[in-house]
């Protein structure tokens, strides 16, 4: 899609992410830990909608700065690197699913990286998207969750949360630790450097 029409589809969404916004009881529900399919889902969509209304009024010249908060304590990363962090994160989900749908071994969480290694991830991220403009990241990204939302609409109750897919840990967990859960956090770390900046 060329950029100038990912752009107008991109503000397309964010004035039906306003609408959403106003129930007030639908953001509380969004805020607790999902324990069934619905919820999951309501608590994706609410996360990434409240994240995209953030990155409306993001001026696009500051997308590259590297100015905000990284993941990485005393680093600073840009908002394009943020929005590769959390496409390389729902990637994974999916590389996670793919395989073990088919079942192939997975390294989790990533071939050549361990969980203590999350930092080193988070770089090979950022390095994965270098190339790519804000409305690429913001178009790709919205491809990564539509995938996700359809592995769970595919997935019973049971299969989200009533039986162990990683450790100790249930695929409807593993896909909000990757989704909703992040997506609230780059929110938050939009919003902090947006007062910093003055931006409103």
């Amino acid at each position: 899609m060329p950029p100038a029409s990912g752009a107008l589809a991109f503000v397309g969404q964010l004035e039906v992410a306003l609408v959403f916004l106003v129930n007030l009881s639908d953001i509380s529900r969004a805020m607790a830990i999902p324990k069934n399919k619905n919820e999951l889902l309501q608590a994706i969509d609410m996360a990434y909608e409240r994240l995209k209304i953030e990155l409306l009024t993001i001026p696009p010249e500051l997308t590259a700065a590297a100015e905000l908060e990284g993941h990485v304590k005393g680093s600073v990363i840009s908002v394009n690197n943020l929005l590769s962090y959390l496409i390389g994160w729902g990637e994974l989900v999916i590389k996670w699913y793919t395989k073990k749908e088919a079942g192939e071994a997975v390294e989790f969480p990533d071939t050549g990286y361990g969980w203590n290694e999350l930092g080193r991830l988070a770089q090979k991220f950022y390095k994965d998207y270098e190339g790519h403009g804000f409305h690429a990241l913001t178009d790709r990204l919205e491809q990564v969750v539509s995938a996700i939302r359809d592995i769970v609409q595919q997935k019973s109750d049971t299969e989200l949360y009533g039986m162990p897919w990683y450790k100790q840990w249930p695929l409807g967990r593993m896909i909000q630790f990757n989704t909703s859960s992040p997506y609230g956090n780059a929110r938050a770390r939009i919003r902090r450097w947006k007062k910093a900046r003055g931006i409103h």
